[in-house]
Formats: structure tokens, sequence, C-alpha cells
């Protein structure tokens, strides 16, 4: 069982950004492949019991006594989890193990796995080569050929837009697409995310490709350790770098244009309002996924991730509104409802010893532009990042406090509040 909060996670600070945006641009669709095979119309009778023998089981798990709130009505999804972000208490579940295309949630994994490798400030110029295999239907930020972009454009338009264009030039920087789904798929394993296979590195739709909310949780959760995967994550909109072109006078320009991120509970849309306490994760939509949605959010002290995958009722929006009823219930009932389960720790950190709730993910300490802290006796975090790029992008994460509980002789991070931003967000200009 996960270790109880304590006055020491309590004390932890939660501290707050400020993301500086400019104006709206209308999203792109996610991609929307035909599908490679039907997936089940139910669950099987048994499932993988990683995290407690409960979230094996098919059906909704949860523990309602006294005083605990009744889950919401109305909730259509093949699966979903809601999971105490820090502690790793699963306070409720459904179908949680059920292997299921999971889209452009995949893109989770696929951050974790790379971003550790470059820092932001590396640059590639695009060959053809590099965009090659890109499905029909993907979503794309707009990345062109013959243009060179920082790394730092590069995952912007792989959060915001969930670009598969801007997936592919980081995978051909990695070496290429097999020998990067060969690292996911080996992440997934050191994460104990065992129900996931990953067969395409951007989430397309493709044969044997699955996962579960359980893994999904999980590999967010992982990446949430990496300081650089909660900026983006978390940033609403930002400048990208356009095409190369000869302006009136006969000069070659690069101008820039803005992208929103597709996350509607981060950006908002007409149906569905911007969530209180909101900092990300990441959503996905293709034809044999259905919508799949994770997210994180804090309130109150409490840092919850949701994941939501397929919901069979409703509109283009249900995935987020099933979300929010989920963080609703969520946070009225941490502290009063019995966990059903745990998110466990990834194989190193069990193998070193660490308490089955430690929750750092490998590479954290001295990766690739994280900053991140790591060693035994490391000093509270006090640093500010700002995201450039060619166009002058204008992102700004202040990052304050950040005590590190660390185990007795250990460097593997536990009960670790991360310092989720606090979202402000400029009016667009008249």
């Amino acid at each position: 069982m996960p270790a109880p909060k304590n006055s020491i996670r309590r004390s932890l600070l939660l501290t707050s950004a400020v993301l500086l945006s400019t104006a709206l641009t209308a999203p792109v669709a996610l991609a929307v492949p035909s599908p490679s095979s039907s997936p089940s119309a139910t669950p099987p009778a048994t499932m993988s019991s990683v995290g407690g023998a409960r979230l094996g089981q098919p059906g909704t798990q949860v523990n309602l006594a006294s005083g605990v709130p009744v889950l919401p009505k109305e909730l259509s999804a093949r699966s979903w989890i809601v999971a105490d972000a820090e502690s790793g208490e699963v306070l409720a579940a459904h179908n949680a193990h059920w292997r299921l295309a999971p889209a452009s949630t995949l893109k989770m994994l696929f951050a974790d796995t790379l971003l550790p490798k470059w820092p932001g400030s590396a640059e590639h110029k695009v060959v053809p080569s590099d965009l090659a295999g890109i499905g029909p239907g993907s979503s794309m930020v707009g990345i062109k050929e013959e243009e060179t972009y920082t790394v730092h454009d590069l995952w912007l338009g792989v959060f915001l837009r969930s670009g598969n264009d801007a997936v592919r030039v980081l995978a051909a920087m990695n070496d290429g697409i097999e020998n990067t789904v060969k690292e996911m798929n080996e992440h997934a394993e050191e994460l104990q995310a065992l129900d996931t296979h990953a067969v395409s590195p951007d989430g397309y739709d493709a044969e044997g490709q699955v996962s579960s909310a359980y893994d999904l949780t999980l590999i967010a959760r992982s990446g949430l350790q990496k300081k650089a995967f909660r900026e983006y994550a978390s940033t609403v909109r930002a400048d990208f770098p356009g095409e190369t072109k000869k302006n009136k006078k006969g000069k070659r320009v690069r101008t820039s244009f803005e992208i929103q991120n597709t996350n509607r509970l981060l950006s908002g849309d007409y149906d569905v309002p911007v969530y209180k306490g909101i900092a990300g994760v990441k959503n996905g939509n293709t034809t044999n996924a259905g919508a799949t949605f994770t997210g994180v959010a804090e309130q109150g002290g409490t840092v919850l991730l949701v994941t939501v995958m397929n919901p069979q009722e409703g509109g283009s929006n249900t995935v987020y509104k099933e979300t929010a009823k989920l963080f609703n219930w969520g946070f009225k009932a941490a502290g009063k409802v019995e966990p059903v389960g745990e998110l466990v720790a990834p194989k190193s950190a069990v193998q070193a010893g660490a308490r089955p709730d430690a929750s750092a993910s490998p590479g954290e300490a001295g990766g690739a532009g994280d900053g991140a802290p790591g060693a035994a006796g490391a000093a509270p975090v006090a640093s500010a990042a700002t995201g450039g790029g060619a166009d002058g992008m204008g992102t700004a994460l202040a990052v304050t406090g950040g005590v590190l509980v660390l185990l007795a002789g250990g460097a593997f991070l536990v009960n670790r509040r991360w310092p989720l931003p606090d979202l402000v967000r400029r009016r667009p200009r008249p």
C-alpha cells in the first residue's frame, strides 16, 4: 500500500508560474485514420493486476463508505482512473487495465522517453526523409522541409498541436522510427506500464498498438517529474516558426504563426470551460481509439491525475466533460475514500529498495534541459526558464520552492510535490 500523507508531504511547497501568451488560433484536428481493427465491446474477464488485484477486475472499483461522495452519473468511457499524483493512491477506477488504442496520449510516452536527450536550444534542419511515412489525416503543426527548428519549437508542436510531423522530426533525430519505438517500449517496461505496446511514436492507429488508463496515468506521472514536460504540457498557446518567403522587397523573411493547445480543459471551448487548477497533460483522438485524455490538476493542495478512454456517448468534447466530473469527485473524495490500488514505481526504483509509492522517473537528474536536482541533500529549487526559439516566442515559467523528500541513503524521490504551473492568460488582442 502507498505511504499515507504526512506532515512532511503537506509542507512541500506548490509553486506558481505565469505562461504569457498571444492571440488564439484555431486548433488543428487530431489524427483520424481508418481503424486497424475493431476494439472488443467488453473488457477481458481478467486483466493485469499491477498496482493491486482490484485494478485487474472488470467494472468500477471504488470503496464507497460514509462520508465518501458517490461517483458521478452518466460516465460512458470504456475505461477511466482517478489517482493521487503524489502518493500514487488510486481512488477509483473503471476497467483500469483494459488494453485499448491510446491515440495521441501515447505521445506522453514518446516525450518522457526522448525529452532528456537534447537541450531545447538544439537546432535541426528538416529534410524530406524526416517527414516520410506520416499517416493520412494526421494532426500537423506545419513543419516545412529545408527549414530549421529548435528542439523547443518541435516539442511545442508535439504538445500543443499534437503534431505528428514534429514527432517524426524528433524521431529522425533519434536514429529513426524503429529505434524510437524500441526505446519507448523499453521505457514503458521500466515504468511497469506493461499494458502498453507502441508501434508508432505518434499514436497513429496501428495494429497491436495499445495502452490502458492505468498505464497512461503511470506514464504521465513519470513525465511530470520533468520540468520541461510540465512546461510544454501546460503551455496554452505560443508562436511557432513559419516558412521562409520573400517579402515585397524581395528579402527572404521567416514569419511565425500562433498555435493553441488542443487540450480543451486547458484552453477551453464553447461547451467546455477551462478547468480550475488544470496544468496539462495530453489528449488524443483517432477512429480506432475514439477520444482519449489524461489530465493533471491541483486544488487545495491535492494533485490528481485522471485518465479517460473512449467515451461511448456525446460529442467530441465528452472526454473532457467526463474528465472534469471525475476531477470534481476526486477532489471531494481525497482523504476520505480508501484507495483501491496504487501507481507503482519504476522497476529500477523497486530494485533499489524504494517504497512502492516512489514516483520520480529515471532520467530526472541531469536530463538535458531539465535542470532538475537529483542528489541526496539537494537544496530547494529556485529557478526560472524562459522559452525562446527563432521567433522569440514568449512562454515564461517561474519555479520557486520545492522541498525534495529523499529516501535515507537513496536518491529516488518520493511523495514529491511538483511545481505545477498556475496558468494566467492574457486577454486576446482586439
